[in-house]
């Protein structure tokens, strides 16, 4: 089975990159455009966040220089 999601690994990844280039949420908010809260919805996933908003994922991606890969489940 193919899947894609922001699960918490991703959002583990993206935090270490963001650690690892010495940025904070609200500087990757203004990398990409969008509001710190944005952000952090986003990293924080949940109700109202995460995989609902793709667009805001590949600017994230693209600002830390981070792509996003999918992968078969070894378990199928």
């Amino acid at each position: 089975m193919l899947r894609c999601s922001m699960n918490d690994e991703i959002r583990a990844a993206v935090s270490a990159r963001l650690d690892a280039k010495q940025m904070t949420r609200s500087d990757l908010a203004r990398a990409v455009g969008k509001t710190p809260q944005a952000i952090t919805r986003a990293l924080n996933g949940g109700k109202n966040g995460g995989g609902q908003v793709p667009g805001l994922w590949q600017a994230i991606l693209a600002a830390l220089d981070l792509k996003l890969t999918a992968e078969l489940d070894k378990r199928e």
